[in-house]
């Protein structure tokens, strides 16, 4: 190792870009696991950001011809000088990551700009349009760029603040469904798996940051190409997380595969951070045979849920746990509780204690006459039985059988409580009653998912055809299936913020503004999602003549093309053309479609700013967006520097002139919507002045005056 270390110093010594890498790659290497998931970490991704203006400095690649379908050349270049105007600039360039020095000159319009993972970025926001229908509440918001870009720009804005993190990612099939390095990965790629783990690694480690400590959850959906390694992959870069896996059936019909069994099935992880706990619902998700797939939340009566007291495991035998085996007697006459015995340990046998009279025992027997436990030591079985919450059921005279009920702790604290309403006492004494028409109903979900809801081609595929009409997307989510993950996590948050990173075609916000009307909730939620075409029509725009960038290019891409039109439709009520959407939702809440949903979302564009801007000021619009989602993506905002040194919005203030704090402290006094006030400077001195001057629930934040320590961001990592 100490050599290797030396040799690493003499590398960094001559090229300290090329030491740092074998650094990096050294690091990593002698940190790998014994045990647990170990894969290439493959050389970090680097993203083509067509339609970027070519500037000096920048590192750029050559693309193919107009109308080839050829891959091109993928080697990255230096742009040393640029000379020319107009169609006829000209770059001057050097070859990077070389031993032997190569230039060449190419027309500027034949590049396109990289940005490497070591690099660092300076992102910004551009608006590029917005819906107005829901008031006051918060904004939606569809970020379009490379996600981990994205999130790495959210970790100014909403570092330690994000509630519910649900992503979609590529399921890897082999399909050509996603890309690494801007080639897509094909089925016979032997780096497949592993990189798409080093994909998916990278992003959930920057998500990390974003989750709240206290009380968050990150939930996953997957199939079974990658489920095992997302499993390992997740429990390694959350070991702090709490991790549940749900199968949850999509399509009953099946996907045919010849020789193999039919593909019913997807799974979705949950990590549990902190305090969260999963919210129980009206239903078990798991309906048995006949029931109806009805959440009705407008007075449906809900019995109390009785369990069975003999336990049922494997491990629960006699001998477990001498203490929880005992006889409860049972009158012969009635078939009620007359009596509750003591344990006997594992020598006595059963048959020797002799019952009251007029009694039977009842024992916790299996049917094959199997010794097991009763689920409660007998002192708290005769407490909760004297309380009505204990009683035998299914009483046969001739067999002299019955089952032992009982009520779970959590339902005897929710009638304590008032949620579930007694009407009175059965002949046996036992409690009966419903759970309280204002109380939140639940029951416990189960880990296997079979709801006629969750249908991926009903509540998917046919829901964005109702939307969007002949547009399409592939396998999109059932919108009810997402709403139910979501509402597992979030229900008891209205002001919930929900990210995902995958948004595909935008579902997730789309689940968000369903919850949001059902208990007139203000949960916003932040899309992530780049502008790709498919893998199609990737190809047939290519021999078209077109690249990426062009606007026939670009109308095509899943931002432009999918996401944003079908939010707007969600929230308006209507198509892309204008047409009133024909349908109904289903299942929780019924409504016309078309009558949309009273929310707000704003749609933006990251851009990739220079130093030499951000630390002149001269991208402050830019910039803007992102203190306005930071302050809770509400109201109004900020959009250019102050003139007269401060500027108050609904919900943060700007202060750049330090000499008026007075004045600037007054505004923000003023108004209670405030939450943020954003102090530009250097000194930290005259920064807590300034604090001392506002109200204790303003969170003051400095942004250093050349901005570069605010939003500069090392994608290395």
């Amino acid at each position: 190792m100490s050599r290797l270390t030396d040799l690493i110093a003499k590398a960094k010594a001559k090229d300290s870009d090329l030491g740092r890498e074998l650094e990096r790659e050294f690091r990593a290497l002698s940190s790998r696991r014994a045990f647990g998931l170990n894969f290439e970490r493959h050389r970090p991704e680097n993203v083509e950001l067509p339609g970027r203006p070519i500037r000096k400095g920048d590192k750029v690649r050559i693309l193919p011809e107009r109308g080839s379908t050829k891959k091109g050349d993928h080697r990255l270049w230096k742009v040393a000088s640029l000379a020319g105007k107009g169609a006829e600039r000209v770059a001057s360039l050097s070859l990077l990551y070389t031993d032997k020095p190569e230039r060449t000159q190419a027309p500027v319009a034949d590049l396109c700009v990289v940005a490497e993972f070591r690099d660092y970025i300076y992102p910004g926001l551009v608006s590029t349009g917005k819906v107005e229908r829901g008031g006051d509440k918060p904004f939606h918001t569809v970020i379009n760029g490379e996600n981990f870009h994205a999130l790495e720009a959210l970790t100014f804005t909403h570092r330690g603040k994000v509630d519910a993190i649900y992503i979609d990612p590529p399921y890897n099939t082999g399909a050509r469904d996603w890309k690494y390095n801007n080639d897509y990965v094909e089925g016979d790629d032997q780096y497949r798996h592993s990189k798409w783990l080093a994909m998916m690694e990278r992003r959930l480690l920057v998500a990390r940051e974003l989750l709240n400590p206290v009380e968050s959850v990150l939930i996953v959906s997957i199939d079974e190409k990658e489920y095992l390694r997302l499993g390992m992959l997740l429990e390694q870069v959350f070991p702090d997380g709490d991790m549940n896996m749900i199968t949850s059936i999509i399509s009953a019909k099946g996907a045919v595969r010849p020789g193999r069994f039919s593909r019913v099935e997807e799974h979705i992880f949950y990590v549990f951070f902190g305090a969260a706990r999963v919210q129980w619902w009206t239903t078990n998700m798991l309906p048995s045979p006949g029931d109806e797939d009805i959440r009705d939340l407008d007075g449906a009566v809900q019995p109390i849920e009785w369990l069975l007291l003999r336990r049922r495991e494997p491990t629960s035998v006699r001998a477990a746990r001498p203490n929880q085996f005992y006889p409860i007697f049972v009158d012969e006459n009635t078939g009620h509780v007359h009596s509750i015995g003591e344990p006997i340990t594992p020598d006595v046998d059963r048959n020797t204690i002799v019952s009251p009279e007029g009694t039977i025992a009842i024992w916790p027997l299996k049917p094959d006459g199997t010794e097991m436990l009763w689920g409660l030591t007998p002192d708290v079985l005769r407490r909760n039985w004297s309380e009505g919450f204990v009683k035998a059921t299914s009483w046969r005279p001739a067999n002299r059988t019955c089952s032992i009920k009982y009520l779970q702790t959590g339902v005897i604290a929710r009638i304590r409580s008032g949620e579930i309403a007694l009407t009175g006492h059965a002949p046996d004494g036992s409690v009966e009653g419903h759970v309280a028409a204002d109380a939140s109903v639940g029951r416990s979900p189960k880990r296997v998912w079979n709801m006629r809801s969750h249908n991926a081609e009903t509540g998917g595929t046919n829901m964005l055809t109702a939307l969007l009409g002949g547009r399409r997307f592939p396998f999109p989510k059932s919108l009810y299936a997402v709403e139910d993950a979501l509402r597992f996590a979030v229900s008891h948050k209205p002001k919930a913020i929900v990210l995902d990173f995958f948004s595909g075609s935008g579902t997730t916000a789309h689940a968000v503004m369903r919850l949001n009307k059902q208990d007139d909730g203000r949960r916003q939620c932040i899309s992530i999602t780049n502008n790709e075409v498919g893998a199609d029509e990737h190809a047939l725009l290519r021999i078209d003549g077109f690249r990426p960038g062009d606007p026939e290019w670009e109308q095509w891409g899943i931002c432009d093309y999918i996401t944003k039109p079908r939010i707007n439709a969600a929230i308006t009520g209507q198509t892309p053309e204008g047409q009133p959407i024909r349908g109904d939702y289903k299942f929780t809440d019924e409504f016309p479609m078309l009558s949309g949903f009273a929310e707000n979302a704003e749609f933006l564009t990251l851009t990739y700013e220079t130093p030499v801007a951000v630390s002149h000021n001269r991208a402050f619009e830019r910039i803007a967006p992102l203190l306005w989602m930071r302050a809770g993506s509400e109201g109004s905002r900020i959009e250019t520097l102050p003139e007269g040194g401060w500027s108050v919005a609904d919900c943060y203030g700007l202060m750049t002139d330090l000499d008026q704090a007075a004045p600037f402290a007054e505004a923000i006094h003023g108004k209670d919507s405030i939450r943020f006030a954003y102090i530009v400077t250097d000194d930290e001195r005259r920064f807590q002045s300034v604090v001392r001057q506002l109200p204790d629930a303003v969170e003051p934040v400095r942004l250093y005056e050349s901005y570069l320590a605010n939003f500069r961001f090392s994608m290395g990592r």
